[in-house]
């Protein structure tokens, strides 16, 4: 209510200001009154009726405590820790609300979802009454995992928690065994209960809520010294899709196998993910999921939110390695392509999955007793052409030019292409660059347009045989018959993940061919026996080769990932493989010692990124020194878990 004060004038002579304040006094109306005089309106009868309506004022001071913590120090004290942190997991979220994760330095520590104290005292409630609720690890959508394997992970999982020294130490040394249980397949059924199995923050969430904030906010992780990055955005998780959040799964998974395999130190790592919400509506109707309650942000807002997130890792961290991982095809090679020349950035989904490829390729010729210049010779049939697939068919194109003495168009032309839609020639409107170099050309008289695979396996007469489509058993019996039919010695690589995705499992292919097949296959498979023989085998698992080209690219301050470099890793790897596995028929080494095989391809990156100027001078110097001490050099370099005495100092001393 407006009031206008007017002074009163007690002076006789002052006619013309008391005429004034009559004018005035008119023209407001009731809303005047006069101080030091009678006039009133009816403000104060306003002011009365308000009084009555308001409830009486009760002192109360606002509950606020103290705190002399921030940032993940904070997140470890369980006083004031509104998270979850319990042996049994809680609520898939937090209740430190944002405006509050903001003033404590937490906010990118916990997922974007906020929560209450109710919410997760019922889900305790729940727990201690019924259990936990978990998507079943035999369920096929989550690619076969066994409750074993399960079980195995949460013993792993809750020792990390505890003590990672130990952790590491264990998983080194058990290698072989327990990297399926920590990455694929048994990582596919972690990410589908991500958001029940949650129990402490580990790496950083981004979102788009972070946006124009994430430069500051990368601040919050404690350490200053981050060697490898992997970041996911959830849209593509193995072969099951959009997870949202729950693929942070994949970055961590992976990023374990850095420090087993390649030795950077787990204090030093970073897994990360881009929250942009998820078109899996189950999740998001799931009040226990931790990310954004949202539909994924597509187009222009999809790739700014993504630059803020280079920018600001790669400003803070510059040295740090950056792998991108499970991204939907869509994006993967749009953002791997915008990235390359500018950061240490690689996709291994496409580049590493490609150079895992042609290093099988390489190790079953060598089973063959072919060199690596017989690649030129080969018919290729490769089932799927998405980005991990047309990555796969150009990195052997350029082998077979690199080790054939082939031309780019004449390598094209030992390949056939096949999708959802069949055979892809020039035929096909709409092409995308990256599959029209491979399509069949409209002269072709072999094979035509949309033709099915079991068609082109019988006109083709294909020696390889690859399949990158995550769709399922496509590589029927008949098609595996046809492969043996026509060709001796069949090399067949179903290579999609998870293991419910792959086109044919180890028996089928081994069994339908007589046992003559060169088999591997994306996820782990069993021994075969057949006719009194135990066939083994092979895996075409990435993390032969990830590991390595990120220590080699981090140490050698390589800048970019180049194609060069991701061949080199391809064409060390069988000449890894001993006389004895060669014999047995396996295209990949042994994982029992999987740091050496991670120090020759290191090595060996590092070898080519000298040649190529992209080295910095203590590296260039180790490769001039000689190959053993360039070895001895990259193993100085790897993390080995081990106790040490430990000594005190002050908070702020040599920190």
């Amino acid at each position: 209510m407006w009031r206008l004060l007017v002074r009163s004038c007690s002076s006789s002579s002052s006619r013309q200001h008391k005429q004034q304040q009559q004018r005035l006094a008119a023209a407001v109306g009731s809303r005047c009154y006069t101080i030091g005089g009678t006039t009133e309106g009816g403000s104060q009868k306003k002011h009365e009726e308000l009084q009555a309506r308001l409830p009486p004022f009760v002192p109360k001071p606002e509950p606020v405590t103290i705190v002399h913590k921030q940032g993940m120090e904070l997140l470890h004290d369980p006083w004031y820790n509104k998270g979850k942190w319990s042996m049994v997991p809680t609520v898939s979220s937090t209740a430190f609300p944002h405006s509050e994760r903001e003033r404590m330095g937490v906010r990118g520590l916990l997922p974007p979802r906020t929560t209450t104290l109710q919410l997760q005292e019922d889900r305790i409630m729940a727990a201690y009454k019924h259990g936990v609720v978990l998507v079943k690890p035999e369920d096929v959508a989550t690619g076969g995992v066994t409750s074993e394997m399960a079980r195995k992970w949460k013993v792993l999982q809750d020792l990390q928690n505890r003590n990672e020294t130990l952790f590491y130490k264990l998983l080194l040394d058990n290698f072989a065994e327990m990297a399926p249980i920590i990455y694929t397949p048994t990582v596919g059924w972690v990410c589908s209960n991500y958001h029940n199995l949650y129990r402490r923050p580990r790496g950083m969430f981004f979102s788009s809520y972070d946006k124009d904030h994430m430069a500051a906010m990368v601040y919050n992780w404690p350490q200053d010294d981050v060697h490898a990055i992997v970041v996911t955005d959830g849209s593509r998780i193995l072969g099951l899709g959009d997870l949202g959040i729950n693929g942070m799964g994949i970055p961590c998974g992976k990023l374990d196998l850095y420090s087993a395999a390649a030795g950077f130190h787990p204090s030093k790592v970073l897994p990360c993910v881009i929250d942009v919400g998820t078109n899996n509506a189950a999740l998001r109707a799931d009040p226990l999921y931790c990310g954004l309650d949202q539909p994924r942000i597509t187009g222009p807002a999809y790739y700014e939110l993504v630059d803020e997130f280079v920018n600001a890792v790669m400003a803070r961290w510059p040295n740090a390695v950056l792998q991108f991982e499970d991204f939907q095809m869509a994006h993967a090679l749009t953002l791997l392509q915008r990235y390359r020349d500018h950061h240490l950035v690689f996709n291994d989904d496409i580049q590493g999955t490609a150079a895992v490829a042609l290093a099988g390729l390489y190790g079953g010729l060598r089973v063959l007793g072919k060199p690596q210049e017989a690649l030129a010779e080969q018919r290729i049939v490769c089932v799927g052409a998405g980005s991990a697939g047309m990555g796969v068919v150009r990195q052997i194109a350029a082998g077979m030019v690199k080790r054939g003495g082939l031309t780019p168009e004449a390598a094209a032309s030992k390949f056939w292409v096949l999708d959802a839609q069949g055979l892809v020639t020039q035929y096909r409107p709409g092409l995308p660059g990256y599959v029209s170099r491979f399509a069949r050309p409209t002269s072709c008289s072999v094979a035509e347009e949309g033709d099915g695979l079991l068609d082109v396996v019988r006109k083709v007469r294909p020696t390889v045989l690859l399949g990158l489509a995550g769709a399922g058993k496509l590589f029927t019996t008949e098609v595996l018959s046809a492969m043996g039919q026509h060709c001796e010695r069949p090399i067949i690589f179903p290579m999609s993940n998870p293991t419910s995705k792959m086109e044919c499992t180890s028996q089928e292919a081994i069994s339908v061919t007589g046992g003559r097949c060169v088999f591997a296959s994306g996820s782990p498979q069993p021994s075969v026996e057949l006719d009194g023989k135990t066939y083994v085998a092979g895996q075409a698992n990435n993390l032969y080769i990830f590991p390595g080209l990120a220590l080699g690219a981090h140490i050698g301050k390589t800048k970019i990932v180049t194609d060069n470099m991701l061949m080199a890793a391809a064409e060390i790897l069988p000449q890894l493989i001993s006389d004895k596995d060669v014999a047995a028929g396996l295209v990949y080494p042994s994982l029992e010692d999987i740091r050496l095989l991670s120090a020759e391809i290191a090595a060996a990156v590092i070898k080519t990124a000298a040649a190529d100027g992209h080295v910095c001078d203590e590296a260039a110097a180790a490769v001039a020194a000689g190959h053993v001490q360039l070895l001895d050099w990259v193993r100085g370099h790897m993390f080995t878990p081990t106790y040490s005495s430990l000594a005190y100092l002050p908070p702020g001393i040599k920190e």
